[in-house]
């Protein structure tokens, strides 16, 4: 296939043009290189190389101004913006920075349409004071309004006094570096008049570029070559042609001379293919699809394009790539944003934004272990990132400072310090501490170089970043606090990305839909296009109505929209192979929907369209469950773990559930004992067991009165107090859901407290057995040829009126059918309704087996959320129902009832036969 650059410089040799002498000049620099690299295929002999230039920089040239970035022209413009305004009335440079930036935009358009300035500032407060008229009826305006008017009055000594300061230091944004290359226009004619300038690939014209090319065409030292195909441009209708026709309509040079040109490569044979594909990552993994069956049928990917509608699709298509791809070339860079580093000073802007001495444990813990400093805590083989860690989960550190992080990690105290000193006393300390950290993270990696290239690119590159917000810092004293140093920080991050390597003329091409601009290739993929996406539809960023862009022939969406539909029809104008790709999934940010392009694509019947919705491969993964097998090393773990002794809270866990017996009793995995911001009910049932315990232990043996209970609740706020200390560490229980914990936890002592006085005052004697009695009882299976033991402790044993009682504490909330059961082989299969009375019989079981106690008994447990109910004792009922016969007291037949269920259950757990084998839940 020929490439439009081919053939404008075919016919450029064709007319004898000296092309050593042409000033080329395009919509991008990436297009000039495409063009230097299509010169030896036109020209067969050595030559001079012509300039090939931008337009940016062309009319820089013109101008003799120089371009600024839009983070440093802020800091421009909000000098102006403190000479015009009175302290008073200043907003702060982070407050000014969101509305300047629309603003600066303003201008741009303003001078680049070269619209007379003092007329549209004028014309827009006018229209702000109609509008004022309608807020308040009353004549005296508030000051709100009248501020508010002000500012609009105001735009124009803005504009006037910026361009005038811009000017002065020769410097300027891009809709001024036009404005003053047309004014240039005369000058630079008059001195170039020798230089033949050749304009190609150009659609969207602003008007001082149409001023520039029309004023050289006119002059006879230009010419200027369209890319158009006669199929858009016939048809008035058709947006790809939209400023074409214009150029071609209006421009008096197109009256007496010929336009180049328009084409006719659109009508041509094309295979296009549009599949509807679920989401962004389903496009990704197509690509990549697409591309293999490319290589597998033998097309050289040498002339093929991937064109990303969203440039978010970027690292998925470069993951979804087949590995046989051996020349890439990725014309968009890496957003810094997203590379690793940018996590870590995203941390440290999110810790020190507000300013506080102590630290929000989850923000220091994000810190220390980042990926670039969890080595730099490391030192002398001790980690010390896993030291802090450890302290705060063990000291239930909520919130640190840093001089508790230093006495904790001494020796990584200078990296301490660069990552926790308040930033708050100094922007500069604030730049500094970052560039010291970027500079020890560099010295660390250069350790090991070879195998850190990637990494030390990160920190060259934000390096550079921390050495210009240095700079600007030092040059314009703006910056004020750290939230607005965060908002210069976000914006020069936004704008900044890592470059790709490669050869940019060879294998396949990557490209956002801008860089595609006077290129041509023969197979285009392109991706995301959808309604929101390509064309991105509305959008006003601007302080300037859409009537008054209208009228004042500024570009508005519809405008927008147009320019990237030229740019989709441009792609497949001279390809062959295109295939399309939109995602069928709405989304509300950014569209669900197909883009016109593609309806108009099927509308217009000139090419034969193969339109699919793709389903991705998903594979049917059947649901297993997790199955152990016992080898003869799991079996000697069990049987190690038999003669330890098993508790009644490990075999009901085997009950709910094999796998987590495994986990926990076989393979000792404990569950992370995370910082607990809020007292957890674990920790909460602690410390009412605790207290009851400290308070109880002194009267075994002894009845109880009622004087001794009465002075137990004197020592209730300083018992739980104690223990809530010693559970939960340095946690703060002083105010929110921890102070209201704390009081509910002195609430159930003092309301058990009250059971028991009221028991007393009814004429009920209660005698205390044992407190936190611990058991351990040798069972006999004749089946297991080895010692087994079950051991536990029990809350409390008591008499109460001489019969004996074992009482089990629960914190949460219990029901009496939660301690009852109709058959005993039950007890080993329902965990959720009989593992409570599971838990009880044990303890009746280990306390009658050790012989503490004489059977009969009653065993159950106290809910201290269900303490109304009192005692809740266990009960074998003969049938189900409310109204079933229950036996409550517990003899030798329920012992041997429940012993047998307990053999079966332990001869399952030991059994080499029987796998580990996950329930579902």
């Amino acid at each position: 296939m020929t490439t439009f650059i081919f053939d404008v410089l075919k016919d450029l040799q064709n007319n004898n043009t000296n092309i050593s002498k042409i000033t080329f000049v395009l919509p991008s620099k990436r297009a000039g290189l495409f063009l230097k690299h299509q010169l030896p295929k036109v020209i067969n002999q050595t030559v001079f190389s012509p300039e090939i230039i931008s337009i940016e920089e062309f009319v820089e040239e013109m101008s003799k101004l120089k371009s600024i970035s839009n983070t440093e022209l802020l800091f421009e413009f909000y000098g102006t913006y403190t000479n015009l305004t009175k302290e008073e009335n200043r907003d702060s440079f982070e407050s000014f920075s969101k509305w300047a930036q629309i603003l600066l935009q303003d201008f741009n358009e303003i001078d680049r349409y070269l619209i007379p300035q003092a007329k549209i500032f004028d014309y827009l407060g006018a229209i702000k004071e109609i509008e004022s008229n309608h807020w308040s009826l009353d004549e005296k305006k508030t000051d709100f309004v009248k501020n508010y008017l002000a500012f609009w009055t105001k735009l124009y000594n803005y504009y006037n006094h910026f361009t005038k300061h811009l000017l002065n230091k020769n410097i300027g944004y891009q809709g001024l570096i036009y404005r003053e290359a047309v004014e240039n226009l005369e000058s630079y004619i008059q001195n170039h008049n020798e230089k033949q300038h050749v304009f190609l690939g150009f659609n969207a014209l602003n008007t001082a570029e149409e001023t520039i090319i029309q004023e050289l065409l006119e002059n006879d030292i230009a010419q200027v070559y369209w890319d158009i195909d006669a199929v858009f441009i016939n048809n008035l209708k058709h947006d790809a042609a939209l400023f074409t026709r214009h150029h071609k309509s209006k421009w008096s040079f197109f009256k007496n001379n010929p336009f180049n040109w328009i084409s006719e490569n659109y009508s041509k044979e094309k295979n296009i293919s549009i599949f509807g594909i679920p989401k962004n990552i389903g496009q990704a993994k197509y690509i990549g699809e697409i591309l293999n069956n490319l290589q597998t049928t033998h097309q050289s990917l040498q002339n093929t394009a991937v064109v990303l509608g969203d440039e978010n699709l970027l690292i998925p298509v470069l993951n979804s790539l087949p590995k046989s791809i051996d020349a890439l070339n990725i014309t968009m860079g890496f957003p810094l944003k997203s590379i690793p580093l940018a996590s870590l000073f995203e941390a440290l802007f999110h810790l020190h934004k507000n300013a506080s001495n102590s630290f929000y444990y989850k923000d220091v813990i994000n810190i220390i272990s980042h990926q670039f400093i969890r080595p730099l805590l490391t030192i002398e083989n001790i980690d010390y990132a896993s030291k802090l860690i450890e302290t705060i989960d063990t000291n239930n550190l909520v919130y640190l400072t840093k001089d508790r992080l230093k006495q904790i990690a001494i020796e990584s105290s200078n990296i301490i310090d660069l990552l926790f000193s308040n930033w708050q006393k100094s922007i500069q300390n604030a730049l500094n501490n970052c560039s010291q950290l970027i500079l020890i993270i560099k010295n660390h990696l250069d350790k090991e170089k070879e195998s850190n290239l990637l990494s030390l690119e990160y920190v060259f590159r934000f390096n550079e970043l921390f050495n210009e917000l240095n700079r600007l810092n030092s040059e314009y004293h703006h910056i004020k606090d750290i939230s607005a140093l965060y908002s210069v920080y976000k914006e020069l991050l936004s704008n900044n990305t890592l470059d790709f390597q490669g050869e940019p003329l060879q294998g396949l091409q990557i490209m956002g839909m801008l860089e595609s601009r006077v290129l041509d290739f023969e197979t285009v993929i392109i991706s995301s296009v959808n309604e929101g996406v390509l064309p991105s539809g509305k959008s006003n960023n601007s302080f300037i109505p859409f009537d008054v862009k209208i009228e004042n022939n500024l570009p508005t969406y519809k405008e927008k929209d147009a320019v990237y539909t030229y740019h989709f029809y441009h792609l497949l104008q001279r390809a062959k192979n295109v295939y399309i790709l939109y995602n069928t999934e709405a989304d509300v940010l950014t569209g669900g929907e197909k883009s016109r392009f593609i309806t108009q694509l099927e509308l217009e019947g000139i090419h034969s369209i193969n339109h699919q919705i793709i389903a991705p491969l998903v594979p049917i993964i059947e649901p297993s469950l997790n199955v152990i097998k016992k080898t003869e090393t799991l079996q000697k773990q069990i049987i190690q773990l038999a003669g330890e002794g098993f508790s009644p809270s490990s075999l009901t866990n085997y009950i709910r559930n094999p796998i987590d017996f495994y986990y926990q009793k076989i393979l000792k995995i404990k569950e992370h004992d995370d910082v607990e911001e809020t007292v957890a009910s674990n920790t909460l049932g602690t410390v009412v067991h605790n207290t009851l315990e400290d308070f109880y232990k002194p009267f075994e043996g002894k009845l109880l009165t009622l004087d001794s209970i009465k002075n137990l609740k004197l020592q209730i706020e300083e018992k739980v107090t104690f223990h809530f200390k010693n559970e939960y560490k340095e946690g703060d229980i002083t105010k929110g859901k921890n102070l209201i914990i704390f009081e509910i936890a002195k609430r159930y002592v003092s309301n058990f407290l009250d059971l028991e006085i009221k028991h007393l005052k009814a004429g009920n004697t209660i005698k205390i057995i044992a407190i936190e009695a611990n058991n351990e009882v040798l069972i006999d299976i004749p089946e297991l040829n080895f010692p087994i033991k079950i051991r536990g402790k029990v809350d409390r044993v008591d008499e109460y009126n001489g019969v004996t009682r074992i009482i089990d504490y629960k914190t949460g909330s219990v029901q009496q059918n939660q301690v009852e059961i109709v058959n005993w082989e039950d007890l080993n299969t329902d965990y959720k309704k009989y593992s409570k009375s599971f838990q009880i019989l044990a303890y009746a079981y280990m306390m009658h087996a050790s012989k503490q106690i004489s059977l009969p008994i009653e065993a159950g447990i106290i809910s201290f959320k269900n303490l109304s109910s009192g005692f809740l004792k266990f009960a074998k009922k003969d049938k189900p129902g409310n109204y079933a016969k229950k036996d409550m007291l517990i003899t030798q037949e329920t012992i041997n009832n429940f012993s047998d269920e307990l053999n079966n259950l332990i001869k399952e757990i030991c059994n080499p036969d029987i796998d580990f084998t996950e329930k579902e839940v």
